[in-house]
């Protein structure tokens, strides 16, 4: 009983803090509210017997995408006021595709396909008391070995995606140059002034 209302809590909060992720104003808010979801998702997967991957959802999501994604908001610079301009004109666009993602997701849930009796095997010599580590491993560099590498070419592409976007020039924006910034001279910098003595002595 008490193991039960603990997962209805965590999981409660998780629905909550999805549901302001995609609400949020501020995307620093709605980071933070992405934080707080990878917490209680941890909380959940712990509950259910993988420990390694809500520790892995910690360390690797919270302690590094997270600081990725709040310095990618950072850097843009992201103008609030155009996007909340631009929310109700894209609604049209946007209500269909979340249609059919969920429609989606309600497909993969309901068709069964994640029983665990119907997901492939790989016919892999793996005892019975083998740490779930040693499960995970076996199973994604074997079976899922393909869909891993695909997408580790997608999170590169994405990776370069935001390289270019920090590189690029806008207007308005003052930007370093290392080069010029080395060669500098303090004759560049400071200039002495001679004024007469009557100037010295009244502005004291």
């Amino acid at each position: 009983m008490i193991t039960q209302a603990i997962f209805y809590f965590f999981a409660v909060v998780l629905i909550f803090a999805a549901t302001m992720v995609i609400t949020a104003r501020n995307p620093v808010h709605a980071a933070m509210y992405l934080v707080l979801a990878f917490f209680n998702s941890a909380a959940l997967w712990i509950m259910a017997g993988a420990e390694f991957l809500g520790i892995v959802l910690v360390l690797v999501y919270v302690g590094a995408v997270m600081v990725l994604f709040l310095f990618v908001v950072m850097m843009l610079d992201i103008n609030l006021e155009k996007l909340r301009e631009g929310f109700i004109r894209h609604l049209y666009i946007g209500v269909p595709i979340a249609a059919v993602m969920v429609v989606q997701m309600l497909l993969v849930v309901g068709s069964g396909i994640m029983d665990p009796a119907t997901l492939p095997s790989g016919d892999l010599p793996i005892p019975e008391d083998a740490a779930n580590t040693a499960l995970l491993g076996s199973v994604l560099y074997t079976v899922y070995v393909y869909p891993f590498e695909l997408a580790a070419v997608i999170l590169l592409v994405a990776i370069i995606a935001a390289i270019m976007l920090t590189l690029r020039r806008r207007e308005g924006t003052k930007h370093q140059d290392p080069g010029r910034q080395v060669k500098v001279r303090k004759e560049d910098r400071v200039r002495t002034v001679d004024l007469p003595r009557n100037q010295q002595s009244g502005s004291r």
